[in-house]
């Protein structure tokens, strides 16, 4: 069946061919269709990533808060991993100083590909989150934390998620 057109007076009609350009119409067509596609899926899915409409939390499922995670490798270019007791040192001098009201560390293994090598790289890891208010001072927080440990253990990133949530304590 050919693909109809609108025209002035509303009735559809056959595209004719070069409707839109000449022997490529088809292509154009196509292309159009696959950008206008295309933005009407960014235009839904990236909402997602910014916060949310409603900042109101139901009742019952306490405030409006951001949960944090940050991803710490251990291995250091040109000597050993960072150790437990190099780990604790930092939690207490640096995490806890920053999140005194508390947070959580999980252990782990994680992997990435190096972009000079394309290796994958393996190392252990921690990850710690945290739950913390939704204000500007809970981010200078953890971006402290993040420096620091870039700094200290050489490391080209700290890993961070943020996630909106409802939360209480």
């Amino acid at each position: 069946m050919p693909e109809l057109q609108p025209i002035a007076s509303g009735a559809p009609q056959p595209l004719r061919a070069g409707a839109f350009g000449g022997r490529n119409s088809r292509r154009c067509v196509s292309r159009r269709t696959a950008t206008v596609v295309f933005l009407l899926l960014a235009a839904a899915i990236l909402p997602s990533c910014s916060a949310p409409a409603d900042s109101v939390c139901k009742p019952g499922y306490g405030s409006p808060m951001l949960v944090f995670d940050l991803l710490f490798g251990r291995a250091v270019a040109g000597r050993a991993d960072v150790s437990d007791r190099e780990w604790r040192v930092f939690l207490d001098d640096t995490v806890t100083l920053n999140l005194p009201n508390g947070y959580t560390v999980h252990e782990g293994y994680g992997a990435w590909m190096s972009p000079v090598s394309r290796k994958t790289l393996r190392e252990q890891s921690y990850l710690i989150r945290v739950a913390l208010p939704d204000v500007p001072e809970s981010l200078a927080a953890v971006s402290r934390i993040r420096t620091q440990y870039q700094e200290r253990f050489r490391q080209e990133q700290v890993g961070m998620i943020v996630t909106h949530a409802c939360g209480t304590f």
